[in-house]
Order: structure tokens, then C-alpha cells, then sequence
């Protein structure tokens, strides 16, 4: 039997051939038909006419388009669209809920809140626009005329590149702080480990569909990685014709995901080792000679050693890699066999399209720089960068910057105070922002150095690790405005809500999806009107900054946020190419390979506009694969293995104190010139076996939203009985862990790590690695309705986060614990 992508994908989102065979879809449906005679809103299905609206999803930044079917005015359905390059007809299970976020009363805002009750508890009084408005603009405009506006702080979860996070940044700076911090994201690694080693601005695009050879460095591509749809599309592709395929994937992760599970080859390294086992395989393909001798020759800097101006003689890549990273003394490291090594090594070298991709679990949360660097050497050694198959470089997608912001006299001063998290310092030079370290000030403070906190897009108080340590935080500081749509956990500890539209009722942007190897705009169109009385949060910065006064509204001219889209649209335009319109018919992954550019399909701004803000896109498949040598914007003008911009930086922090002490505040363990290449370094948890002899991992699913929205409540009944049962999280270990500690199946036991403890039950699955405990984010909510909250456990309240060296970010994908049986 051949199976094609139409029957992969049918089978990934739901198994619609077959599944009639089992008695899940009656289970299912019999369970669901019970709970909904429960529901506080039973929706009824109104007459009327049958539409299809089409527009974008951005419940995640993959910004897959979607089809959303009507009946009179009501929502009934949401399918991925047929015609959207990102994803052809794909959509994942959190998407396909999507409607459950639109109508479910019990877990939104209707209207503007303002607390009543104790910080925490969600009591509050409904007030109007107008009031919350004032309110806020009277907090903006008090801090002004007391000389600190440095005093407002912005946590913002919208994606890294969106005009919203343009907005929310530009409010925060218009009003004269330079507190403006990003919820930690994969992006932010991709782009430091980008600027460091390429020179280039923006992020890592990865050409899978191309490729013949995918290392997957712990990247869930069956859990949600990157765009859902178009991993989901590609994993079909490679599929397509089992007995002539021609692309192998190997997952480097060591429990058996669905990934692993899956994967034409899975390694099972020990967590935490992944920058080991890459340098590992550097040292295969070095020794052997197999990496592109042009490209590491002609175009990279650092490889082979060398010498400074100033006569110094440096320990190059290539020497560094011999010495430290044999299969031999990689092998213990990670738990695996030097000759497995030394295969993996020779089959990525000598595949015609090898590409080597890294970004944990949904590829979300942030990773370590120095491991980014170490898988991204792989890339760089095999020549596969700007190559179909590859690793893509492209400029940043040409929408048009804003104007610059003209701060009155008090807002220039609050903007040259230093930053209370440290971010963009001397200390920290190459992280935009670190909420671990805003958290960590206002804690440690005598005075909450924050005195307003606007969260737009976000819910640290469930996502962050550690979340009792946030919850100190949000304790002094004296007033917190949310702007979240849902009755989520951090709303609860605001003084003021400004309920924002959810993503089915207003119009906002994705700007380049995550990991897409070529550059996309896709805009979102209301689907339906705002069912509550909401406001889409665009507009109300508009609205505030006008309120507060002229030092903020001058730097917000328009009208509304639909004319901040038009305008920095108009840039797609003046860049002369691009389309907005596909049929399906040619692959955009296709027509990358193209030379050459396609006409563009409109012929005014104003016919662009209209189609994009119908729901539209704007996409740019062909790709210039320019020379190697016009490629690298690094201070060498070629890729670095070694950092000279990290050489720049520890020598200008040493010159503050030692080079000692600058390492280790750093939290870097190496010396010499490994600091500026990448290396392997253990991370606290590894080092701390005696109290916490085990490690607990938090892992991802596809069907579980483990990021700031909710789940939408069906999907819980998607779980199977040994991953979460009535309200109990379970566990997952080998049997021989479970044997240790005299545990079995179903058992009770308490997980405690330094951080706190949590209680589960047991889940034995020989596809565990021993020693480990696996837990799945995505449950635990304290806050929303009875249909999310109390329903399992969530990792984050103990995850026992360190700091990545160099960048400053959490650590938190591996926490030291111990298993006591209940």
C-alpha cells in the first residue's frame, strides 16, 4: 500500500481512516456527549446561511492559515487552509479547538475589570472603557511628573517580530523606560547564536523540505515544532513513497516521543549532552575530512589557529574539536557508544542535504547558546548554509519601520537609566531582555524598583519555572495591568484588566513563522465580531498613549491599529516583489529553488492591502543562494567558529574586574579560547546528585497548549488514562527506575525537587531512559473554569531553572529531584 500525504496527515490529526475500527471515536464522543449535558453554555447550532471565512491562526508563532466555517454568524468550524504555503490543509488539534477559546464564557473577560479582592484571588468589579482608561493613563502620567517612568515595566509574550511587540515596545520607551521584557522564546537563542556565528540579523530559517537529511537535536516535530502544519505537511513528504524515499531523520532525545518513535533512527543521549555529541560529530567529520574544504577554507574564520594583531597565537576550531571531543570521551558524556558516534558522524557528512536542527519540544522555549552554536558548527562544517536543504540567511522581511520616537526631556533621562534585568549590559551583552532577572531585582530590592507592570500575550505566573518566585515578585509591586482575553493565572494578580479580542475576532499579524525558509506575512481577519465587549489591544495603546498626554500620543499617530498594519505593509510593497496570492498547485518549498523572481500578482498597494486584509499573504519563495563570501556580516566578513564578538565582550567585562571573575559571572566553566568557540559544559543540575539523584524533564504534546493560552477543553479527552486520569498527572519512568525505588504501575508518589514537590502517579514505559522523570506541560492551571483548572500537575511550579552561560537566559529543561513513594 502506498501512503501518500493526504493519508499521513489524516492519520497525524485524528486517524480519519480507520479509527471506526476502534472503539476511541465512540469513547470519545459518548464521554464528550456526557460532560457537554454539564456545560455552562451549551452551544446551539443556529440556521442560516453556510460561509467560509479564511484568515491566519496565531494561537503560536507558526501562523498556519486556517478556514473558518459559519453558519449565519456563528463560528461552527476551523480546518487548516488548502491554499496557505506554511501548511496545505494541515492544522494541529489545539487549532482545530480553537473555537472553545472563542465562545467559552467561563474562561474570558467581558469587559473591563478592576480588582476587589486580595492580589491573586481574581475578584473583581466590572468598570467601562473609559474608567480603565483613565485609570492607567492617570498611573503613566503620575510617573512622569515624578521624574521616573523608568518605574513602568512591559512583559510582552507576542511573538519576537509582530508589530504588536513593535507597539508594545514603542509604548514602553514613548513613556520613557527601557524595562521593556520579552517572555524568553527559542527566537531569542536562534538570534544570538545567528549574530554571533553569521553576523546576520533576525533568525535561523531551516529548508526541510529540500533536505535529505534531518538531525534533530530534541525538536519535536511530531509534538507541535516550528509551524505544526508544515512539519506535519513535510513529515508526510517524506513519506510519500517508502520504498523510494530518499530522506532519512534522526532524533537525538532520550525518551521514545512520538518523534523518536517515528524517526527513521532515534538516539537516545543523555538530556543536556546535545552540544557533546555535536562537537562529537565535528570531530568525526573533521578527522575523517569529510567537511566542505571551500567553505571551511575560504568563508569561515577560526577553524584552523591562527594569530592576532597584537601576536597572539589562538587554538583554532579544528584543534580544539581533536583535543576535546573524541567519540571516545564524547561517549561518556552521553551515554552512548563511540562507534554509534562515529556512524552518525560519516551519514551526516556525506548526505547530499544534511541539516542539523535544534529547539527542544515545540521549539518555544528558550535553549543554551552555546549548544545552538555546536549543532549550527555541524551546518557550518558540511557547507549546507544558504544551500537548498539548508540552513537559509535572508534579510528581515521589508515591512516599514515606524517612525523614531521624539521623548520629551524626561523620558530621554528614564530612558538612559540602566535596565533593572540587566539585559543589553556589559554583563549581558547579546540577550534583548531576561525576565529571570527582572523577577530576581524586584525580589531582592528593599523597594520594588518596578512600580506599574503592563503583561500583554503572556501568563508567567503558570509558564515561568519557578512560579512561587514570580508570585514574590508580583507581591511588591504596587499596580499590574493585564491584558489577556482569558481568566488566566496572572490576570488574577492584576489591579486592572483590558480584556484584548482573542484571535478569531480581530485583525493583527505573523510575521515570518518560525523556522520558514522563506519570508512570509500573513495577516489575521476577524472571522467574527467581538462577542464581549473587548478591544483589540493594538487600539487601546493607541488610546492610552492619546490619554496620557503628548509625550506618548505624539508617538502614536494613527487612528487605530489596522493603520500601523497598512503602514508597515507598504514596505512589502516598495521591496518590488512578493505574492499574495497560492493556489497549492506549486509548492512554495519548490519554488525557492527557482532562479530568478516571480512578477508579483498585484499591481497597486491598494489591491495588496485588500487581499491581505481579507486574511491574506504576502510571501517571497525565490531565493537568492548568494556566495558564501557575500553572505557573512560577522567583524571577519566570514562565518566564526570563533566568536570574535564574544572575545570583544568578555575582554571588555574583564577590564571591569578578572578575567576570572567575568568568566565565572558569565557562569562559564571553560578557559583559554573555548570560551569564544562552542563547547560542552556540565549545567548545575548535572552536578548535583547526591540530594536530587534523579532528573526530572518536562516534554510537550500536540495536543496540549503548554504556552500562555489555555487548552481548549475537548482536547483533555484526546489524553489517554495513563497521561492524566480524573485530575492526577502522571509520571512517566522506566521500569528499572521504577524498580529502584519499589514503585509500579498506577502508584502514588511525591516528586520534590529544590524548588518544591509536586504529587503523580506512575506511568512505566520502557521508552524512558533510566534515572529520568518525564512530566508533560501543558496541565496543572489554578486559574479558567472547572473544565482546566485542577486538571493535573504543572512541571514549572518545581523546575529549578540555572542561567544559560553567556546569554543570561533560564535553564530549565533538566531539574535535579527526588522520588518519594507515597
Amino acid at each position: 500500500m502506498e501512503i501518500n500525504r493526504r493519508h499521513f496527515i489524516a492519520l497525524l490529526v485524528g486517524g480519519a481512516a480507520g479509527t471506526t475500527l476502534t472503539p476511541l471515536p465512540w469513547k470519545l464522543t459518548d464521554d464528550i456527549a456526557i460532560w457537554t449535558q454539564n456545560w455552562p453554555w451549551v452551544p446551539v447550532p443556529p440556521e442560516g446561511e453556510f460561509t467560509n471565512v479564511k484568515s491566519v491562526c496565531s494561537l503560536c508563532p507558526g501562523g498556519c492559515g486556517i478556514e473558518v466555517r459559519k453558519v449565519d454568524t456563528r463560528a461552527v468550524k476551523i480546518e487548516g487552509r488548502t491554499d496557505y504555503p506554511v501548511n496545505p490543509g494541515g492544522i494541529c488539534p489545539i487549532g482545530m479547538g480553537g473555537l472553545q477559546l472563542l465562545y467559552d464564557e467561563t474562561i474570558r473577560y467581558k469587559c473591563p475589570m478592576k480588582r476587589v479582592g486580595p492580589r491573586g484571588a481574581g475578584k473583581f468589579i466590572d468598570i467601562t472603557w473609559d474608567e480603565a482608561i483613565d485609570i492607567l493613563a492617570a498611573r503613566i502620567s503620575s510617573l512622569h511628573k515624578q521624574g521616573r517612568p523608568e518605574a513602568l515595566a512591559t512583559v510582552d509574550g507576542n511573538p519576537v517580530r509582530s508589530t504588536m511587540a513593535v507597539m508594545i515596545e514603542r509604548l514602553t520607551r514613548a513613556i520613557g523606560s527601557p524595562n521593556y521584557v520579552r517572555i524568553p522564546s527559542v527566537e531569542d537563542t536562534y538570534g544570538i547564536a545567528t549574530a554571533l556565528m553569521q553576523g546576520a540579523e533576525g533568525t535561523m530559517a531551516f529548508d526541510l523540505e529540500n533536505a535529505d537529511y534531518i538531525l534533530s537535536f530534541g525538536c519535536g516535530l511530531l509534538e507541535g515544532w516550528g509551524a505544526p502544519g508544515r512539519v506535519a505537511n513535510a513529515w508526510g513528504l517524506w513519506h510519500e513513497k517508502p520504498a523510494k524515499r530518499k530522506v532519512k531523520v534522526v532524533q537525538i532525545e532520550s525518551m521514545a516521543s512520538n518523534t523518536a518513535s517515528k524517526a527513521d533512527q532515534w538516539v537516545a543521549a543523555r538530556p543536556g549532552t546535545d552540544a557533546a555529541l555535536a562537537l562529537g560529530l565535528c570531530h568525526v567529520i573533521i578527522k575523517e575530512q569529510l567537511y566542505n574544504t571551500e567553505f571551511v577554507n575560504d568563508y569561515s574564520f577560526g577553524f584552523n589557529d591562527w594569530s592576532s594583531a597584537d601576536g597572539k597565537d589562538h587554538i583554532g576550531f579544528k584543534a580544539m574539536i581533536l583535543n576535546n571531543y573524541s567519540p571516545d570521551q564524547v561517549a561518556p558524556i552521553t551515554g552512548l557508544n563511540p562507534k554509534d558516534i562515529i556512524s552518525l558522524g560519516r551519514d551526516f557528512a556525506t548526505a547530499k542535504a544534511p541539516i542539523a536542527i535544534c529547539g527542544k519540544g515545540k521549539g518555544a522555549l528558550n535553549g543554551n547558546l552555546y549548544e545552538f552554536m555546536a549543532i549550527h558548527s555541524l551546518n557550518a562544517l558540511v557547507g549546507n548554509i544558504n544551500r537548498p536543504g539548508g540552513v537559509i540567511v535572508h534579510s528581515p522581511i521589508p515591512l516599514n519601520s515606524l517612525p523614531e520616537i521624539e521623548a520629551d526631556a524626561i523620558g530621554q533621562k528614564g530612558l538612559k537609566t540602566p535596565r533593572i534585568d540587566q539585559a543589553q549590559s556589559i554583563r549581558y551583552p547579546f540577550s534583548h531582555s531576561l525576565i529571570n532577572n527582572l523577577t530576581d531585582a524586584i525580589i531582592e530590592s528593599p523597594k520594588s524598583p518596578v512600580n506599574t507592570l503592563l503583561v500583554f500575550s503572556a501568563n508567567p505566573v503558570y509558564t515561568l519555572p519557578d512560579s512561587d518566585k514570580f508570585k514574590k515578585a508580583l507581591m511588591k509591586i504596587p499596580f499590574i495591568v493585564s491584558f489577556s482575553p482569558f481568566q488566566d493565572e496572572t490576570s488574577y494578580w492584576a489591579d486592572l484588566v483590558f480584556p484584548d479580542h482573542t484571535y478569531l475576532e480581530k485583525m493583527d499579524d505573523i510575521v515570518w513563522p518560525n523556522g520558514l525558509q522563506y519570508p512570509l506575512y500573513g495577516l489575521s481577519k476577524p472571522v467574527v465580531g467581538p462577542i464581549y465587549d473587548t478591544r483589540n489591544t493594538g487600539d487601546v495603546i493607541i488610546q492610552v498613549a492619546k490619554k496620557v498626554g503628548q509625550f506618548t500620543g505624539s508617538a502614536f499617530p494613527w487612528k487605530n491599529y489596522e493603520e500601523v498594519l497598512k503602514s508597515r505593509s507598504k514596505g512589502l510593497f516598495d521591496s518590488g516583489g512578493g505574492l499574495v496570492s497560492y493556489d497549492g498547485s506549486d509548492p512554495a518549498w519548490k519554488q525557492q529553488k527557482e532562479e530568478g523572481g516571480r512578477r508579483p500578482d498585484y499591481k497597486s498597494f491598494k489591491e495588496m492591502w485588500e487581499k491581505l486584509r481579507s486574511g491574506g499573504l504576502w510571501y517571497r519563495p525565490v531565493h537568492n543562494y548568494k556566495n558564501w563570501g557575500e553572505l557573512f556580516k560577522t567583524p571577519t566578513g566570514k562565518f566564526e567558529f570563533f566568536s570574535t564578538q564574544i572575545e570583544l565582550a568578555v575582554d571588555a567585562y574583564s577590564e571591569k574586574t578578572s578575567l576570572k571573575t567575568a568568566l565565572s559571572n558569565m557562569n562559564i566553566t571553560v578557559e583559554g579560547d573555548e570560551v569564544f568557540m562552542p563547547h560542552y559544559q556540565k549545567t548545575k543540575s548535572h552536578v548535583d546528585g547526591l540530594a536530587y539523584p534523579l532528573l526530572m524533564l518536562p516534554y510537550e504534546m500536540i495536543n496540549l497548549a503548554s504556552g500562555w493560552i489555555p487548552n481548549p477543553p475537548f482536547l483533555y479527552k484526546t489524553l489517554f488514562d495513563n497521561q492524566l486520569s480524573k485530575n492526577e498527572s502522571f509520571a512517566v519512568i522506566h521500569p528499572k527506575t521504577a524498580a529502584k525505588y519499589k514503585v509500579k504501575q498506577g502508584n502514588q508518589v511525591v516528586i520534590k525537587s529544590p524548588t518544591g514537590k509536586l504529587k503523580v502517579r506512575i506511568n512505566l514505559y520502557e521508552g524512558a531512559m533510566p534515572g529520568i522523570v518525564y512530566l508533560p506541560l501543558g496541565l496543572g492551571h489554578t486559574a479558567y473554569d472547572k473544565f482546566i483548572q485542577g486538571k493535573g500537575v504543572n512541571p514549572n511550579d518545581i523546575i529549578h531553572a540555572g542561567k544559560d552561560p553567556l546569554s543570561g537566559y533560564s535553564v530549565w529543561w533538566d531539574t535535579p529531584i527526588k522520588l518519594i513513594k507515597v
